[in-house]
């Protein structure tokens, strides 16, 4: 039976430009900690330069090669899986599909980070919430994040409230935001990430929050627990408490994916 640990699909590398390490060291830590899968989901290329903190489109085969040496460390004691995490930018679906056809991959995370031109998840960059307004900001993060959801691209949703990650959050009942973006991606079938980075961002909360996750589970919504990692030593990090945040909101699986195929395990 497959172990029901946790598989950590959410680990970026050097290629984008703000993480380190080397596929041996990630294998390793990933190893000592007996996760049963891991998997890179590194920052997309763009089909031109568009920000500082992603792979080039050139640096897709260093990618690859990345992936390879990954494996052949692991010595068919873990699977390592090969994945994106792409940006959803308002009609940039053609060049997702083009990368859909590049490679062999296992899945795709879909994330939002710029609501417009406007990279919000930028700590430079933080007095954009004073200049469109934390309701405004949560109402075109969350009308992306469905968007993103419904568009047949992705198998995960990465982070699904990521727009807290500074602190801003309107006043009052969230589910207002919530429920729209749960049945969104309960239409669209895909899984959600429990991503271990909120709890070491200025927001010290895992995303998403206690209540998203209680109603995605109350949807059927499949869970993936993930780590962001940008360094070996973040592999797997924080899961024991993600999964204490997981079964806590009724959840008693977990998705594993490859070949871009869902299947589920027990979360012990």
């Amino acid at each position: 039976m497959p172990s029901s640990l946790p598989a950590d699909y959410h680990m970026h590398t050097p290629l984008c430009r703000h993480a380190s390490g080397t596929p041996e060291a990630f294998v390793a830590h990933a190893l000592s900690l007996g996760l049963p899968e891991i998997g890179f989901s590194d920052h997309n290329p763009m089909p031109q330069p568009f920000d500082d903190w992603r792979m080039l489109s050139e640096d897709l085969p260093a990618y690859f090669t990345w992936i390879d040496q990954a494996r052949a460390a692991a010595a068919n004691r873990i699977p390592v899986r090969m994945g994106l995490e792409v940006d959803w930018i308002d009609g940039g679906s053609s060049w997702i599909h083009e990368l859909a056809a590049m490679a062999p991959w296992d899945y795709f995370i879909g994330g939002v980070h710029y609501l417009g031109s406007w990279n919000f998840d930028n700590p430079s960059l933080t007095s954009g919430f004073s200049s469109l307004g934390i309701e405004a900001a949560w109402d075109r993060y969350w009308q992306l994040f469905a968007d993103a959801a419904r568009s047949g691209c992705f198998d995960i949703m990465a982070h699904p409230d990521l727009i807290k990650k500074f602190g801003h959050r309107p006043k009052g009942d969230l589910d207002r935001w919530y429920v729209p973006a749960i049945t969104a991606v309960a239409e669209a079938g895909i899984a959600i990430e429990i991503n271990t980075a909120g709890l070491f961002k200025d927001v010290a909360e895992m995303y998403p929050a206690p209540r998203f996750l209680e109603l995605a589970r109350a949807a059927d919504i499949p869970l993936t627990i993930n780590s962001d990692a940008h360094a070996p030593e973040d592999c797997g990090r924080a899961f024991s408490a993600a999964v204490s945040l997981a079964k806590a909101a009724g959840y008693t699986e977990l998705a594993r994916f490859s070949a871009r195929q869902r299947t589920s395990v027990p979360l012990d």
